[in-house]
């Protein structure tokens, strides 16, 4: 989630009481239409899939947000949908679809809830992880067992932080720490842990098990938006992770293997979820548009003042002027987001097997998904503020939650300052450089 304003955690780490759960029986209906139908056999049917999930959601997304429970109804939903196993190998058991489809699925699970929006992508992003950095025997076997359990995946890699701590115990390693930030973790199965062995400067990954005497949340995320996505901090205690788990490292020699970690193929981890970003940023904007557009021609008020007076606001000149606008630059966006999808998708489907993706064609990705980055959150804020303008004093009321779209965009973006994404973007343009793979680029 987003970074703590330090840059590390300090202090003592201290637990709160968890919230309360959602109770994954009020969905009991749409669980039992979802499993009686089965996984979608097409691109289509999975992106209907998306959408019957997000119009779920938006019937109530106001409320839950206010309530503010631990969202274990909504991960159930997301899993009696199969829209977990969207990207999953169909030998598995998963839909067999490509990045290009899975943003789509984002987006529209955002518009209904935003949450909801951002913790499937995480889980899409951190349940691939093993095709990035693992072996290829690492890779089958993980998204096998994510696969055929239906697990939902969280992440404690917050790069802003001190990294997790790592000892070679022989045939195991031993990871301590903590993450100011976390996402989704209190309501996972898994969670991917990253760390630095100790006197090395190398980089580990592993999949844990969630619920263990090791892993304890704070359960502080309390923020002013995306409040369902348990992004509070973890402690990392004594948590055991066996040697052939290290996504991507040689388990006789306990070094990393140069051919799978030191290759650009490896560093796609981050334009990949920076493109998650992008995703559930418009599919928020997009549906704060929809969500303003059927409040303005049910309960806003024409302006009786203006001089040139009509009988209903979606008949007012400054009103359809507005929503044109909103409308215009969304769509333009949503192109740009769709473009940014295709190449993704294309350098995984080449390269996929072989990882010999080069640096330019990499660096090329990252300035596609640096450049939805910079419109969607400018168009993003822009459009979830200004549909107030459009709405009407009374649409401030909390019992209408117009505002949610915006908290969610402005406390996700926040996550890593898109200034450098401009400056970035400007170096690739006047320049010709492509950026260096870092946490956040």
């Amino acid at each position: 989630m987003a970074p703590s304003l330090t840059g590390t955690v300090t202090g003592a780490f201290h637990q709160e009481t968890p919230n309360p759960t959602s109770d994954p029986a009020v969905y009991d209906i749409h669980h039992q239409k979802f499993t009686s139908a089965g996984l979608p056999s097409t691109t289509e049917g999975w992106l209907e899939r998306a959408r019957s999930v997000s119009e779920i959601l938006a019937e109530d997304a106001s409320a839950r947000d206010d309530q503010n429970k631990s969202p274990r109804a909504e991960i159930a939903l997301l899993k009696s949908s199969g829209l977990l196993k969207l990207l999953g190998p169909k030998a598995f058991g998963g839909g067999g679809q490509g990045w290009d489809v899975a943003y789509k699925a984002i987006r529209e699970v955002a518009k209904g809830d935003g949450s909801i929006g951002m913790l499937l992508g995480y889980h899409l992003l951190w349940s691939t992880t093993a095709n990035l950095v693992g072996t290829d025997e690492q890779k089958d076997r993980f998204q096998k067992t994510i696969i055929e359990n239906n697990y939902f995946i969280g992440g404690a890699v917050n790069p802003r932080d001190n990294d997790l701590k790592i000892t070679d115990h022989g045939d195991h390693l031993i990871f301590d720490g903590q993450k100011h930030f976390n996402t989704g973790g209190v309501v996972s199965d898994l969670t991917v842990l990253e760390g630095i062995l100790e006197g090395t400067e190398d980089h580990i990954f592993a999949f844990v098990t969630t619920v263990q005497d090791g892993i304890t949340f704070a359960h502080n995320w309390n923020n002013v938006g995306l409040r369902l996505t348990e992004s509070g901090s973890i402690k990392i205690s004594q948590v055991k992770v066996p040697w052939v788990n290290a996504l991507g490292w040689d388990i006789v020699t306990h070094k990393p293997n140069p051919a799978i970690l030191s290759i650009p193929f490896a560093t796609l981890l981050l334009p990949t979820i920076q493109l998650v970003f992008s995703n559930f940023y418009l599919g928020i904007a997009l549906g704060s548009l929809q969500f303003a557009t059927n409040y303005t021609k049910t309960s806003t008020r024409a302006w009786p003042y203006g001089g040139d007076n009509k009988t209903s606001a979606s008949e007012e000149f400054y009103i359809l002027e507005r929503y044109g606008n909103f409308f215009a630059h969304l769509r333009a966006a949503e192109a740009l987001v769709d473009r940014a999808g295709d190449e993704a998708a294309k350098i995984y489907a080449e390269y996929g097997q072989n990882r010999e993706v080069s640096e330019r064609e990499r660096g090329e990705l990252a300035e596609w998904v640096a450049s939805t980055k910079i419109v969607t959150t400018d168009e993003g804020l822009r459009v979830t503020a200004g549909v107030f303008e459009v709405t009407g004093s009374r649409a401030t009321g909390k019992k209408v939650g117009l505002d949610r779209f915006w908290r969610d965009i402005r406390t996700h973006s926040l996550h890593d300052p898109v200034a450098y994404k401009n400056r970035e973007v400007g170096e690739f343009a006047l320049l010709d450089k492509i950026p260096e793979p870092t946490w956040y680029t």
